[in-house]
């Protein structure tokens, strides 16, 4: 009996040259930093182009915290962020538009090109975003107008509104040397292709001029060729049924797959609300005359009550990575940086049973569980994105041009998946063996894979090797270190370059059980001179290679320090602002080194030790002021009754939110001050159903319990906590209910439990460097 696996062989070919000059996108030839849009990618002056974007709204994040939150979405390697802009809460009464605080949208686009962020803005007039009727006034609707279609009168209340959006971007487009590169019109409307071409007609009447126009695509939405559709990819989905244990959508997006739509997305409303269904056989194939571009890949997952995902770091990375090899030519997150629910004249503003909505959705907190949390927690995918980020900063004028080529992979959860990026000579190899927990794939025993270029053969590992479950990989094929030195292939992946005094370095990251191979043109297999880690340097004519160990990997940030690009590696998050290195965290020691190695001048908020070496790099201990977690009393005072009765409701007859809290256990918590602290946040590990939060008389917070601790802001409220604590209203968890949670976390007892409480501190310092080391 053979048990070898089957001989796994790939040939590509050099993909054809784009197609140009075919779309109504880009810009006119001697534009400064051109944009064009080709069939196959993006560029930009005159390079291919990887944008990657994440979706942060200004509207739901207090205007004191832009600045941070910018500041980690450029450190994790974005270049551009997207963000909606809510009709309500912009003009809340006819004719009355609000552009102050929070709402300044000029404001928050000038603050992310000065962090070196560009800006895709969507500007509605229907926005979804889990907002009360997509983010439409009240007002607009009690005219019960033919909304979302070309109708006179409802466009009559669009070109105000546009009017208003576009007087806030003059001067801040693309071709006035400003960040805004494209528009989004509407969102997820499916059957009115004209009246998306008409949003863009009346945008430009009023003066909006971007390279970049675009709509969402997916559900099979009739896009006009005036826009670009856009697609998206989620790993779950609150949207479905409690009784469906995955959706049928998910696992597809962790194969390698030239199909770029997914038909369940936003599908309960568009059959809830516009009464539209898809056959889910008929998912177009690729468009050979447009670039796979995304805007929606799932940077985590919001909860209904009754639905709530628990999706992982390692779901929304390995996700991603799925779609950079099956071709996507735009990375675009959603969300990237959560926020909380606005608050208006009629109170929340989060779709609802209540407003004709599927789904009941926490009334506050719209963390999503994305890579920068509601209140600015800097979550593992931040992490695992950033290596990516990285690859893509570098490496992306190279990826962008080349062609997907799908060797391997099916539903079937025993087959290796594989995959090769390639432009007919070098490229990269992509393999998975993830899946998330509730259908894990197997691991692979004998992995090698040969693949032929159009002028030489490359075959790698030159030993097979087996391939643990769990993991997603890139490794280059073909790589041109120097000139005159090829690497012919490597098992780790390529991460970035930087030079110092002595020349270029190459950054490659090991995966954990995986042997690192590196093999040069000639054949030559290098030794390593020590573990995968900040010391293991090879040095080669021409070029150093640094193989960094998988946790070293996760902590490798590239950054703009004392006017030069420089690598830190820190276990605390940290970003760049004006030169100096702003590090946040929730304990109050962090460790950080720099290469290549800079003095560090002076710092605020902590005390830098002196400096050591370590090797190529210095490094620096770093006590924060005001940081650390304290244990909080938790004083029961009353025991919850027995559950609300179950109730239904919306569009969908789903399991409705709880309203009554009369039998909820009533928990108080003192706290103690934290003065000094950058940010203070009262964390619970709790079991329950639902809960809210008070301070005083004053509702700050909600959560559908879903197995993650719930993390309230108090840092706007010092003065209140001390004088009321905080107040909770907990209701009991009954499996009886039948709301869906994850799998891991299913086993909870009925009832109401708080296991812990913890006052966070999160502490901020700032370093400031000059120059290189001597």
């Amino acid at each position: 009996m053979n048990d070898r696996p089957p001989a796994r062989r790939l040939r590509v070919a050099a993909p054809p040259a784009p197609r140009r000059g075919h779309l109504p996108f880009g810009e006119s030839p001697g534009t400064p930093d051109r944009i064009e849009v080709t069939s196959r990618f993006l560029e930009r002056g005159g390079r291919p182009w990887i944008p990657i974007t994440g979706e942060i709204h200004y509207s739901r994040i207090p205007r004191e915290r832009w600045d941070e939150v910018l500041g980690h979405a450029r450190a994790g390697g974005l270049d551009s962020v997207a963000t909606y802009v809510f009709w309500a809460a912009h003009e809340p009464e006819p004719g009355r538009f609000d552009w102050t605080g929070n709402l300044d949208l000029r404001a928050f686009i000038e603050l992310a090109a000065a962090h070196g962020l560009d800006v895709i803005v969507r500007i509605g007039p229907w926005g979804h975003g889990e907002y009360r009727s997509g983010g439409f006034p009240d007002w607009l609707l009690e005219r019960r107008l033919k909304t979302r279609t070309d109708d006179p009168e409802y466009l009559a209340l669009v070109r105000p509104l546009y009017a208003q959006i576009i007087a806030r971007l003059e001067g801040l487009g693309h071709a006035d040397g400003g960040p805004v590169i494209g528009a989004q019109v509407d969102n997820e409307l499916y059957d009115q292709p004209g009246h998306l071409a008409t949003l863009r007609t009346i945008a430009e009447e009023h003066g909006l001029r971007v390279p970049i126009w675009t709509a969402t695509g997916w559900g099979g939405a009739q896009v006009p060729d005036t826009l670009l559709p856009l697609y998206s990819a989620y790993s779950e989905g609150f949207w479905e049924d409690e009784t469906t244990e995955w959706p049928a959508f998910a696992p597809f997006h962790f194969r390698y797959s030239e199909v770029r739509d997914d038909l369940s997305v936003g599908a309960d409303l568009r059959e809830a609300l516009d009464g539209i269904v898809v056959d889910a056989s008929a998912i177009p194939q690729a468009d050979d005359e447009l670039p796979f571009a995304t805007c929606e890949l799932g940077g985590g997952m919001h909860v209904a009550y009754h639905r709530r995902p628990l999706v992982s770091a390692e779901d929304v990375a390995n996700l991603a990575l799925a779609k950079i090899g099956s071709g996507s030519a735009w990375q675009g997150y959603y969300m990237y940086a959560g926020g909380t629910q606005r608050t208006g004249p009629q109170g929340t503003e989060q779709e609802s049973h209540a407003t004709g909505y599927p789904n009941d959705v926490p009334r506050l907190t719209y963390d999503f569980h994305a890579p920068v949390g509601e209140h600015g927690q800097i979550r593992a995918h931040h992490h695992y994105l950033r290596r990516q980020h990285l690859w893509l900063r570098e490496e992306g004028h190279r990826v962008a041009a080349m062609a997907a080529d799908v060797g391997g992979g099916s539903a079937d959860p025993d087959e290796l998946r594989w995959a090769v990026r390639s432009d007919g000579s070098s490229g990269y190899l992509f393999l998975t063996t993830y899946q998330p927990p509730k259908r894990p794939l197997a691991a692979q025993p004998g992995v090698q894979i040969t693949v032929r270029f159009d002028d030489a053969e490359v075959t790698v590992p030159t030993r097979p090797v087996d391939l643990p479950a769990g993991h997603s990989l890139v490794w280059p094929l073909r790589y041109p270190l120097t000139e005159d030195l090829e690497l012919r292939s490597a098992t780790a992946q390529l991460l970035t370059r930087i030079s110092d005094d002595a020349g270029d370095i190459v950054v490659l990251a090991a995966a954990e059980a995986i042997p690192v191979e590196l093999v040069l043109g000639d054949g030559t297999t290098l030794d390593l001179p020590a573990e995968p880690g900040p010391d293991c340097l090879i040095t080669l004519p021409g070029v150093r290679l640094l193989v960094l160990d998988e946790q070293s990997a996760n902590r490798l940030y590239k950054l703009d320090l004392a006017g030069r690009d420089r690598l830190v590696l820190a276990d605390a998050p940290v970003y760049a602002e004006d030169g100096d290195l702003v590090v946040q965290s929730e304990t109050d020691r962090a460790s950080i080194a720099v290469l290549p190695a800079p003095a560090a001048t002076e710092t605020a908020g902590g005390e830098l030790s002196a400096a050591t070496e370590h090797g190529l790099w210095r490094r620096w201990d770093l006590a924060l002021h005001g940081g650390g977690p304290v244990p909080v009393q938790v004083e029961q005072l009353t025991a919850a009754g027995p559950a609300p009765e179950p109730r239904r409701g919306g569009s969908m007859d789903r399991l409705s939110a709880p309203t009554d809290y009369a039998n909820a256990a009533t928990v108080h918590i003192d706290v103690p001050d934290f003065e000094g602290a950058d940010r203070a946040l009262l964390r619970l590990a709790w079991t329950g159903d639902a809960g809210r939060a008070f301070i005083g008389d004053r509702f700050v917070s909600d959560h559908f319990w879903h197995g993650r601790v719930w993390d309230i802001d108090l840092t706007a409220h010092r003065d209140a906590v001390r004088e009321h604590g905080v107040r909770l209203e907990l209701l009991p968890w009954s499996r009886a209910t039948g709301v869906w949670v994850d799998p891991s976390v299913r086993g909870v007892e009925d009832g109401v439990e708080v296991a812990s409480a913890t006052l966070v501190r999160v502490a901020k310092a700032r370093i400031g460097f000059e120059g290189a080391r001597p």
